[in-house]
């Protein structure tokens, strides 16, 4: 049991905003089942959530002890209650998730608790295949990122063994990864490859294009085919071959088919005639390869997996089943 003393500057608050407050870390779900278990009192009784506080007044917390750890990246999940997830697939090694656009999978170094791994490690501590205070070292990870404002199929490794093969398998490209975009124009030839090489400027954030080898610049492969066509948008379906920052958005918009949404790359008044404020890229689809041993993943050798709807392809190509 913990003891706060309302001092003067806290004087005049409601008992929840003020644990809220005192204890970030204490999901809002769990901070109002606690007032009602009676589990937060004030001046040692129960008391109702909205009750003023006055100054001097003593507030009992029997909560457990790593809620009241200074907030980090690392601990974020205790403040997730109800972790939101869509799950395109689960088992005892691996999540594929499909993440939507606007989720971080990381805090951009700001403590955040609404990221995606933090409500996988939420979701896994709540159904109990996760249990931090009997792990020495592991946490639950993702084995690959997506841009905040890109969706698509992220990977979280539930254990370490996992963990170690799966960023194997991506390092040593087993993993093929393909991503649907709405484009402007029509692509010509409707299918191809991109080839070329990619500097980033980590002061700008930003890649541009080399089409000769220079130092920094990586050499950056894809390869493109068009769906379908619907007056100025083309909906294109690209396979990754290299995995460098920004790879699809550039070299479309160098090829002269910038993503419908891009802020960075794409056409400002083309993306204002639209309404669309983030790019139109998902990664849509992932398939397990692995042309050599995969352990105790094995049994993902040659499967493949979809997310159920990327909304671009719905609402401007009234593509609703991703069956392509």
């Amino acid at each position: 049991m913990k003891e706060l003393t309302v001092r003067e500057n806290d004087a005049g608050q409601r008992l929840d905003r003020f644990v809220a407050k005192a204890v970030p870390l204490l999901p809002d779900s769990l901070l109002q089942k606690y007032i009602r278990l009676k589990r937060i009192k004030l001046g040692g009784k129960g008391a109702r959530r909205d009750v003023r506080l006055q100054a001097g007044d003593t507030v009992q917390l029997y909560i457990n002890d790593e809620f009241f750890e200074k907030p980090r990246e690392d601990n974020a999940w205790l403040k997730v209650g109800t972790p939101r997830l869509t799950i395109v697939y689960e088992d005892e090694n691996l999540l594929l998730l499909d993440k939507k656009p606007g989720v971080l999978c990381h805090s951009a170094g700001v403590w955040d608790y609404n990221t995606l791994i933090a409500n996988v490690q939420a979701y896994l501590a709540q159904k109990g295949e996760w249990r931090p205070r009997e792990e020495n070292a592991f946490a639950p990870a993702l084995c690959n990122r997506i841009d905040r404002n890109t969706g698509g199929i992220v990977i979280a490794a539930k254990n370490a063994e996992a963990l170690r093969i799966l960023n194997d398998k991506i390092r040593d490209r087993e993993i093929e990864k393909f991503y649907l975009c709405a484009v402007q124009g029509r692509p010509k030839p409707p299918a191809g490859r991109l080839e070329n090489y990619l500097f980033k400027d980590a002061k700008k954030n930003q890649v541009f294009v080399r089409e000769k080898p220079e130092p920094g610049a990586r050499t950056a492969v894809t390869e493109y085919r068009t769906l379908k066509t619907v007056g100025a948008l083309s909906l294109v379906e690209c396979r990754l071959l290299t995995g460098r920052t920004h790879q699809i958005r550039v070299q479309m918009a160098h090829a002269g088919w910038p993503l419908l949404g891009d802020g960075k790359y794409g056409s400002e008044r083309f993306n204002r005639d639209f309404g669309e404020k983030g790019q139109a890229l998902y990664s849509y689809r992932l398939r397990f390869d692995f042309p050599t041993d995969a352990g105790i993943l094995e049994y993902l050798r040659g499967r493949e997996f979809r997310v159920e709807k990327v909304e671009f392809a719905e609402k401007y190509f009234g593509v609703k089943e991703l069956g392509l």
